[in-house]
């Protein structure tokens, strides 16, 4: 416990982390008083803070309440320290907590969506979305330490962060994109596309790589900590039990990204060969003491590769094949599109790509590719044209004065042909 310039307070101390011991030091300051300091020191040690007394603002707060937030993946806890840190406790972080209002948070928003960002857009809505979420879940942790009755993030409006549609780059599109630049927010190449780019890279050291991800739509992180425990090239099949992660410049195994994200995929004997062949050469090498036991992707040290390396490895080689631009996530989506175009079903195509709903499956991985667009369209034509004829041979082999039955198991109702009566005038 110290006391900072300006006559602010501020407190240190040790937490513990993980499961192996380790520690982690905390340093906060900026409180108004000493007691204050106090309070938030003993939160984070597990004592109740008495509400009369706290005088905590929304940056403390934020902080605090991160600190205690240990259970969060590799991946969330980066994306809300970026989101506490760039966004909220810029705008809001001097506020005092019990005095954030709708209309602040509102003011906030209003300006993150007028301010450009590094690439010159403003947010998306999905990423304020997201930010939201974070205030909410912090000011509800608020709420049940007894320092704020209500959670004023709740009401305030923002524009739908509904998911993007992922569109194909049919060659419209690519001659637009080629004169103009623009390019979709998400996109995914034609089954032809596909093929141009897997036939660039055949002879690359992380050709099967983007043949895992290509076929099976194994997200980066999966494909990067495969082991070759985790595969049976007999039974032909993999598991999925892990993933890795860059995390403050370390690349770190971490579990999967939801239960769902833990699954056995089938591999078909193309995959085999290629995977065969890549662990055949890993033991002619030797230089990897731990082949073929270990991950089939690694560096010179041994260590799985970085996700960071696979994406710019692969935005590299798809600019040198000459292909439109797609992320490596992108792939992902293509997968999804591919494998219903091969006449797969929805549901075996969430099971692959290990999604917890099939409505996320079908509303946000899965795009039209113009042949199943094209098959699909004949079919429902075809299907209509047959009803149509069959319904006509049965009116032209109907006898006269005979309509079909009016309902099920009723008789046929029939009617008196039509005379006309002639009358003659004299």
């Amino acid at each position: 416990m110290g006391e900072r310039g300006h006559g602010s307070w501020y407190f240190s101390l040790e937490l513990p982390v993980g499961r192996d011991g380790g520690r982690q030091r905390v340093r906060r300051g900026g409180f108004r008083t000493r007691a204050a300091a106090e309070q938030a020191r003993d939160y984070l040690l597990g004592a109740d803070v008495d509400p009369d007394l706290s005088m905590v603002t929304v940056g403390q707060w934020l902080d605090l309440w991160f600190e205690t937030r240990q259970a969060l993946a590799v991946s969330t806890r980066r994306l809300y320290t970026q989101h506490i840190r760039d966004y909220l406790k810029p705008y809001l972080g001097g506020i005092p907590l019990k005095d954030l209002t709708v209309g602040k948070i509102q003011a906030m928003f209003v300006s993150l969506m007028r301010v450009p960002t590094v690439r010159g857009k403003p947010l998306s809505p999905g990423t304020l979305q997201r930010i939201r979420g974070v205030l909410r879940a912090a000011l509800n942790g608020a709420i049940r330490r007894g320092l704020i009755e209500r959670n004023p993030a709740r009401w305030v409006e923002l524009p739908s962060g509904r998911r993007p549609k992922a569109v194909v780059w049919t060659e419209p599109r690519v001659a637009h994109w080629q004169a103009t630049g623009e390019r979709p927010s998400v996109a995914v190449w034609t089954v032809a596309q596909t093929a141009a780019f897997l036939a660039h890279v055949r002879g690359h050291h992380l050709y099967p790589l983007y043949l895992l991800v290509a076929l099976l739509g194994l997200r980066r992180g999966e494909v990067a900590g495969l082991r070759w425990c985790d595969i049976d090239l007999d039974a032909r099949v993999l598991m999925v039990s892990h993933q890795v992660q860059d995390h403050n410049g370390k690349t770190v195994i971490c579990p999967p990204k939801t239960r769902s994200s833990v699954r056995v995929v089938a591999l078909d004997h193309g995959l085999v060969g290629v995977l065969r062949r890549l662990r055949d050469a890993q033991q002619r090498t030797r230089h990897l003491d731990h082949a073929p036991t270990g991950f089939l992707f690694v560096n010179k040290r041994g260590d799985p590769l970085s996700p960071g390396y696979l994406t710019h490895a692969f935005r590299r080689l798809a600019a040198q094949a000459g292909l439109p631009p797609i992320r490596l996530h992108d792939l992902r989506h293509g997968a999804a599109s591919l494998s219903l175009a091969a006449g797969n079903d929805l549901k075996t195509v969430q099971d692959m790509l290990g999604h917890a709903s099939i409505v996320l499956t079908a509303d946000t991985y899965t795009s039209v590719l113009p042949c199943l667009a094209h098959k699909a369209a004949e079919a429902t034509a075809d299907l209509v044209l047959r009803a149509a004829q069959r319904t006509a041979r049965k009116l032209r082999g109907r006898p006269r004065g005979v309509r079909r039955r009016s309902r099920a198991g009723a008789a046929p109702m029939v009617t008196q042909p039509r005379t006309r009566v002639r009358v003659k005038v004299a």
